[in-house]
This record gives C-alpha cells, sequence and structure tokens, in this order.
C-alpha cells in the first residue's frame, strides 16, 4: 500500500510515461500491418505488459530491446496459434482491439468478455455490428464471443455510428486495414488515442481524412515490408492527475511529454476554478502559487464530443474540487459504475458529497477531510484518491496498488520526486 500526507507545495518538473490507451490499440494496429513495427514511448503498466503476453501467445513476436526498454518491436506472426489464454486476455479491456488482427492472421477470433476496471456495462454491440458491415460473423455466450471472417470483398464499406465509440472506431480503423477496404467511418470518436491510430496509418501508406463528422481511409497503392516506426503519445490522463495534485498543493510545476491539444479540456477546468494552467511546446505548467479561486461552480459533465472532457480527468478533479469554493456538479454517464467506485472511498475520509443518481454528484467545497484507509477499487479511483491524500489531516494509506499499477508504473514515484510526502508501505 503508499501512505500519503499533506505535503508542501509540489514543486519541480516530471515527464509522463506514454499513454496506456493509446498503446494499447497501437500495439493491436501493429499485429495488423504483416510488417514489422517499432512502437516507442511504450510505458510498462501492467496493462500494456497483459497485452503483450497476449500478442506473444497469438503468434507474435514482440518485446522490449535490452537496449531501449521504452520501445516494443513486434514482428509478423509465424505460427498458427489463433486462441490467447481467456484467462490472461479477461484480464484487461483493451483485447477486443485483437480481433481485426486475429481474423486476418487466423480467420476466426475467439475471445472472454473484457475486463479491465469495474466501472459499468462492458458492451461489444457496436464493435459486432462493426464486423457485421465487412461480412463478419459473430457468435456469442456466456464465456465470450466467436468472430469468423467473411470469406472475400474489396468494396468500400460505410459504417455509422450511433454514439461517438473510441472501441467501436478503432475496431473498425482496424478491421478496414487487415481487410484492404476503403473504409468511410460516420460519427467517429475523435480522441486522442483514436487520432494516434489514424497518424500511425499515415506513416503506413494509408491516405485518411478526418472531421468532426467522417473518418475516411483509403488503402495504400502498394504495401512495402520496411519496418514502421510508431510513438505512443504522453499519457494526457497522467498528465491531468499530476496537474491536479500540484494545483491541490498549492505549488509550482512543469508536466512534460504531453500533447497541448490532449489536456485543452483539463487546462479549461482549471482556470474556471482559477488555477493558472497553460499548455505549450509539451509542457503543461500548472502555476497554483498564484491560485486566487474564483468560487464559481464548476459543470464537469464527461463527454465523447471532439473537444470534450475526458471520462479519466473527472475523477482528479473531483478531488480538486472538494478543497475549492463553490458547488461543484460532476457527471459520467459514459463509465456508469465509476461513481460507485469513487465516492465511498471519498467519503471514508468524510468527504460531504450529495449523489444525484448513479452517474451525477454534487458537493460544495472547500472541504476539509481526514486520512484514513481507502481503497483503489479502479485505476482512477486510486489517482484520485492520492490527490485528497495530499490535502487530508493525518496518514492516509492506499490499498490496492494492482489496480492503480495497470494504469500507471510509477505514478507514486512521479509524485515523490515533485516533493509529495509519499510512500510505499508493506502492512
Amino acid at each position: 500500500m503508499v501512505a500519503v500526507r499533506p505535503s508542501i507545495p509540489l514543486v519541480g518538473s516530471v515527464t509522463v510515461d506514454g499513454s496506456k490507451n493509446a498503446a494499447l490499440p497501437l500495439l493491436a494496429a501493429a499485429t495488423a500491418m504483416r510488417r514489422p513495427v517499432h512502437l516507442s514511448n511504450v510505458p510498462a503498466n501492467t496493462d500494456v505488459e497483459t497485452m503483450l503476453i497476449l500478442l506473444q501467445q497469438a503468434g507474435w513476436h514482440a518485446g522490449r530491446p535490452l537496449s531501449d526498454p521504452h520501445t516494443v518491436v513486434i514482428l509478423p506472426s509465424d505460427k498458427p496459434q489463433p486462441d490467447p489464454e481467456p484467462e490472461v486476455a479477461a484480464r484487461i479491456r483493451a483485447s477486443y482491439y485483437l480481433v481485426p488482427a486475429l481474423l486476418g492472421a487466423y480467420g476466426r477470433a475467439r475471445l472472454p468478455w473484457p475486463g479491465g476496471c469495474a466501472i459499468g456495462e462492458r458492451g461489444m454491440e457496436q464493435h459486432f455490428k462493426v464486423y457485421e458491415r465487412f461480412g463478419d460473423r459473430t457468435t456469442v455466450d456466456d464465456r465470450g464471443y466467436l468472430v469468423k471472417a467473411a470469406t472475400s470483398g474489396d468494396e468500400s464499406v460505410s459504417i455509422m455510428l450511433p454514439f461517438r465509440s473510441r472501441g467501436a472506431s478503432i475496431a473498425a480503423l482496424l478491421r478496414a486495414v487487415v481487410a484492404g477496404r476503403p473504409l468511410r467511418l460516420g460519427g467517429p470518436n475523435l480522441s486522442p488515442e483514436v487520432v494516434s491510430v489514424v497518424d500511425a496509418l499515415e506513416i503506413s501508406g494509408w491516405e485518411c481524412r478526418v472531421s468532426e463528422t467522417v473518418l475516411a481511409l483509403q488503402p495504400p497503392r502498394s504495401v512495402s515490408g520496411d519496418a514502421l516506426a510508431w510513438r505512443v503519445p504522453g499519457d494526457k490522463i497522467e498528465a491531468g492527475t499530476l496537474a491536479c495534485a500540484v494545483a491541490v498543493s498549492g505549488g509550482n510545476a512543469d508536466i512534460l511529454g504531453v500533447g497541448r491539444n490532449d489536456v485543452a479540456p483539463l487546462v479549461t477546468a482549471l482556470r474556471w476554478l482559477g488555477v493558472p494552467a497553460a499548455a505549450e511546446d509539451g509542457t503543461l505548467s500548472i502555476q497554483a502559487q498564484d491560485t486566487q479561486p474564483t468560487g464559481r461552480p464548476l459543470r464537469a459533465i464527461a463527454s465523447l464530443s471532439p473537444g470534450g472532457l475526458d471520462a479519466d480527468f473527472e475523477p482528479p478533479l473531483i478531488a480538486l474540487a472538494l478543497t475549492l469554493p463553490g458547488t461543484h456538479l460532476f457527471a459520467d454517464d459514459i463509465n456508469p459504475g465509476r461513481h460507485g467506485n469513487l465516492l465511498p472511498q471519498l467519503m471514508r475520509l468524510g468527504a460531504a458529497i450529495d449523489e444525484l443518481s448513479p452517474t451525477q454528484c454534487r458537493f460544495t467545497g472547500p472541504q476539509q477531510l481526514t486520512g484514513t484507509g481507502v481503497e483503489a477499487t479502479d485505476i482512477r479511483t486510486g489517482s484520485a484518491l492520492l490527490i485528497a491524500g495530499l490535502t487530508a489531516r493525518g496518514v492516509t494509506t492506499l490499498g490496492g496498488l494492482e489496480q492503480l499499477r495497470r494504469g500507471h508504473a510509477d505514478l507514486p514515484v512521479k509524485l515523490h520526486a515533485l516533493g509529495a510526502d509519499i510512500c510505499e508501505v508493506r502492512p
């Protein structure tokens, strides 16, 4: 477990890891290329390591060179082994990104239902509809699902998503790549994680046109066997968590390695609360010693729309807003179980929060929390509780580090580097 106490203002600079949520689909995209891929800035959290195990179990050569542990090299499959171990695939949600590559290599994909954080229903209906548009056939049972590839087809595929699903958007992109077919995807998700896959496809020779309404792909005229070099973008959520930690401590710090547009909604929310924040040239700067709380209520509504507030920014913002004046409203209909994880843990610290519904809450700050034992029941709950522990009287002990490390290899270490009074302890 981790023990954390109120700290002096956090200061200095720290560099975020590569994004887990971008690395996982990029690893799956690499297996669909039928070419060697060198993927740099790959984080070492446990979800990524699980994905590498799944690639190896399915026949691909995937590993980190000793000379560069932040890079993963993926080589095409050369042995038939179509089914990764179900108990391993069930550990993470992102196992479903492997379906297109498995269809291309073996003509079928048999996987368990997605695992990962317990934050609500993880439906696969939109994924299955994507595969149906390519002519694939899907059957399901209590253990998982089986997708069998269409026998042929080279015509363009048009898909209109009923909502901006990140998983279904990536599934459509990768299925088009494996099939070598043009794609016209309406209502795409345009999060940085999806855009990073589009950027990788453009490097690979695909013609990509992106707008808020349509994402279109056109196969390359010729395919080379040369190795590809891709890069995982910096983790915007880790950057946002660190930014909220600096803000809650009243410190000044630079968070390096994150794109300006990726954290723009977070910067807007911080400024609304009176926290001076700016993002330029790969650096998110927080100057919280100059904070003059506005007292304005923050309405933080998670959104899949382009430029909307990523749902994963909501938990650290809740922890920060508890310390600032105003009556604040938070809503996350995207992950309907997340508030059910986070709010009871914050209440253990003494937070007074009005649960308006399973996905909406309201509270008035500032509030004084008191340290006690809490549990990281999922990745984002764990990171938000670390922020809360920086303000709570006494010592806060956080259990469930295995959940936190699924998304962050060393978040407590980064906080300690900025001056947080935090350490790992053994019961």
